[in-house]
């Protein structure tokens, strides 16, 4: 990776459609010098796709919460994410340090819908409990900026 690749990408963040003639002018290459670029960069991983952000409000998904997931003894990772990928509303996990064992991103339609969907998180096995905080907004989001 040099700062050609890095400006490359920058630019893709900002516009994923944006055409190559269009990259090559901001940094300094011929669209086909981009494309050679492009394509090495996906076929190494460094790029791992592209992507439609869609509003979450549009799709009927406008109240957003982060979750800290406690467990019962030790859990495996994979025990979490078979457990968290059954709940739809679920959009991120990780595991952390700290006190919780979890952190856990939803978004659901509404405050009942969200409630529903932490019921089905604390009531699965091994599962102690959670700490919610809903967003009220959001104040930097570099994924949508």
């Amino acid at each position: 990776m040099d700062d050609l690749d890095y400006g490359i990408i920058e630019q893709l963040r900002r516009n994923a459609r944006a055409g190559y003639g269009d990259i090559g002018l901001k940094v300094g290459l011929s669209a086909s010098a981009v494309k050679r670029r492009v394509d090495r960069l996906l076929a190494e991983g460094v790029i791992k796709g592209f992507t439609v952000q869609v509003d979450p409000t549009v799709e009927g998904r406008g109240t957003e919460a982060f979750v800290e997931l406690f467990c019962r003894g030790t859990v495996a990772p994979g025990e979490l994410r078979r457990i968290l990928s059954a709940v739809p509303e679920v959009v991120y996990a990780g595991t952390v340090t700290g006190g919780a064992d979890a952190i856990v991103q939803m978004r659901s339609r509404d405050i009942p819908s969200l409630e529903d969907a932490l019921e089905r998180v604390r009531n699965a096995p091994n599962v102690d409990h959670t700490r919610s905080a809903i967003v009220l907004s959001r104040l930097v989001d570099r994924a949508r900026d």
